[in-house]
């Protein structure tokens, strides 16, 4: 019996650690998407990253293994989001306008940052892995541990509010990047 865990053990490690790898960038993109912080973001993958392997052996089924890890990556967001925030002097005096090193993020579209931020963190998941990820709805089913049509009514009424919360100069501006994008 031993012998059987320790095969299981190691051959879960090995899948485990190729789904991290594989998919490295997207749970980054993922937690920097909660915390909006480059240093926050790498610390909740790293501690995803090492919970995933140290618990590798209770990974049931090895074909969930990416849905698996994500979860894991959800749970460290959430954690993240839940403690105490320590400011630092950069941090207050970029909250008052000052730049920070003359850099600014010209990619990022600060309207929808901030309605994404209104949403509740399991609507912001739905919303951020079916269009950031581009996950298939079953996929956010199964990270989210929810029925479908939960997952579908959560995303609709999320859309809802979104376009509620956009003056229609940013919705254009937003669907047009996105019809860009696709064709």
């Amino acid at each position: 019996m031993g012998i059987f865990s320790g095969k299981k053990k190691g051959s879960n490690q090995a899948l485990v650690e190729q789904v991290i790898l594989e998919n490295y960038q997207r749970y980054y993109r993922l937690a920097y998407g909660y915390v909006h912080h480059a240093d926050d973001a790498s610390d909740i993958v790293q501690n995803g990253a090492y919970k995933a392997l140290k618990n590798c052996q209770s990974l049931k089924q090895p074909e969930y293994a990416a849905t698996w890890v994500y979860r894991i990556m959800l749970n460290e967001c959430f954690t993240c989001l839940r403690q105490p925030k320590h400011l630092s002097y950069e941090a207050v005096q970029e909250g008052n306008g000052a730049e920070r090193g003359g850099r600014e993020d010209h990619y990022m579209d600060v309207d929808l940052q901030r309605a994404l931020d209104a949403l509740d963190d399991k609507d912001r998941a739905i919303v951020m892995l079916k269009y950031f990820e581009d996950k298939k709805l079953e996929e956010i089913a199964q990270i989210l541990d929810e029925n479908l049509s939960t997952v579908k009514s959560r995303l609709y009424r999320c859309m809802k509010k979104l376009r509620g919360m956009l003056s229609e100069e940013d919705k254009n501006r937003i669907f047009s990047r996105q019809k860009q994008i696709i064709e």
